[in-house]
C-alpha cells in the first residue's frame, strides 16, 4: 500500500509540476524570440515570477456562466479536459524497474484511448456556452481531433509492431539506436498528430483569433480558463513523453541506468521546447489545410510505415 501511494504522489506531484514548468518555459522562449519585454520582468531577475503574477491574476478575475449556457456540462468541461491526462501520467515509466505508476501489458492501448477523450471536453465547452463562435471551435476541433486519431494509432501501431509489445516498459525494453532511421517516419507522425490532438500551432484553428474570437474558449474565465490552459501545457509533457518513451529510447542514454529518469526528463523537455518553437515559428493552418495534411499526407505515410514495419518483423 505505502508504495502504491508513494507513486500516486509522485504522479500527481509531476502532474502539477510539469505543466507549470512548460508554460514558464514556454513565456521565456517566446519572450526571447519575439522580444516581448513583460514576460521578463515579474519578480526582476529574468521574470521568474511571472507564473505566479499569472496564477493571481486567474484566482481574481470572476468566474462567469453565460445565461444561456447548459451550467453543469460548462462547469464539467475544463475537469473532462484534464483528467485524461493526469490518467496517462500513470502509464508513462520514468526509467527502468519500478518507475512507472502502472506497467500495464495493454499501457499502448489505453494511454491512446485517453488521448481521445479530449474531443469529449471540446464539443462540451463549445455547445455548453451557447455561443455560435465557440461552437464553430469545437466542431473543428472536433473534426481535426477525429481525423488525426487515425495516423496518431497507425504510427504508434507501427513500433509496437517493431516491439512485439503493447506494454510501454517493454517497447523502450526492446528500442535498439537504429530504430532512430527504421521509425523516423512514424516518430515524425505520431508527433504530428500529437500537436494536431493537443490543438496547438500550427494546429489551432478551433481557437483562431482572428476567425473565432477565442473559439470553444471564448466564454471561459476565471479558474475555469485556468485549467483549461494547464490541460494543453499537460497535454504537452504527455505527447512529449510518449514520442520520447515510444521513438526515442524514454530512459536509455550514456550512464548507469539509475540516471534513466533523467533521460526521460531531458527527451520530454527537448520535445517541448520544439512544440513552443513552432508555435513562434509556422503561421496558422487553414482547415482545409489541416484535413490536406491528415488524410493525404499523413495517413497513407503511416499505412506505408506500418506494412513496412510488419514485413521486416515477420522476415
Amino acid at each position: 500500500m505505502l508504495e502504491i501511494a508513494l507513486k500516486l504522489a509522485g504522479v500527481i506531484a509531476a502532474f502539477l509540476l510539469l505543466p507549470l514548468l512548460v508554460g514558464q518555459t514556454e513565456h521565456k522562449l517566446m519572450a526571447h524570440m519575439q522580444g516581448r519585454l513583460g514576460p521578463m520582468h515579474a519578480g526582476r531577475f529574468h521574470g521568474w515570477a511571472q507564473l505566479i503574477a499569472d496564477g493571481v491574476k486567474f484566482a481574481q478575475k470572476e468566474d462567469l456562466v453565460p445565461a444561456a449556457a447548459d451550467r453543469p456540462v460548462f462547469k464539467l468541461a475544463p475537469a473532462v479536459a484534464l483528467v485524461p491526462y493526469l490518467l496517462v501520467l500513470l502509464f508513462i515509466p520514468l526509467g527502468p524497474g519500478d518507475l512507472v505508476g502502472s506497467g500495464l501489458e495493454m499501457g499502448l492501448f489505453v494511454v491512446l484511448a485517453l488521448v481521445g477523450i479530449g474531443v469529449l471536453a471540446v464539443l462540451m465547452a463549445g455547445w455548453a456556452s451557447a455561443n455560435k463562435y465557440t461552437l464553430v471551435g469545437a466542431l473543428r476541433a472536433a473534426a481535426q481531433l477525429m481525423a488525426y486519431e487515425l495516423p496518431l494509432v497507425l504510427a504508434a501501431a507501427s513500433i509496437a509492431v517493431a516491439a512485439g509489445t503493447l506494454n510501454l516498459s517493454g517497447i523502450v525494453e526492446a528500442w535498439h539506436p537504429w530504430w532512430l532511421l527504421w521509425q523516423a517516419p512514424a516518430a515524425l507522425i505520431f508527433f504530428i498528430a500529437g500537436l494536431a490532438e493537443i490543438r496547438r500551432p500550427p494546429f489551432d484553428a478551433p481557437v483562431a483569433d482572428s476567425e473565432l474570437v477565442f473559439g470553444y474558449l471564448t466564454e471561459y474565465a476565471g479558474l475555469r480558463f485556468a485549467l483549461l490552459l494547464l490541460a494543453e501545457y499537460a497535454g504537452i509533457v504527455v505527447i512529449a513523453a510518449l514520442t520520447s518513451v515510444l521513438f526515442l529510447g524514454g530512459w536509455k542514454g550514456p550512464g548507469p541506468d539509475s540516471l534513466g529518469w533523467l533521460w526521460t526528463l531531458l527527451k520530454t523537455g527537448a520535445l517541448s521546447a520544439v512544440v513552443i518553437w513552432l508555435r513562434v515559428a509556422w503561421p496558422r493552418l487553414r482547415v482545409d489545410q489541416i484535413q490536406a495534411l491528415c488524410w493525404k499526407g499523413l495517413v497513407p505515410a503511416a499505412l506505408g510505415q506500418l506494412v513496412l514495419t510488419t514485413v521486416v518483423a515477420l522476415a
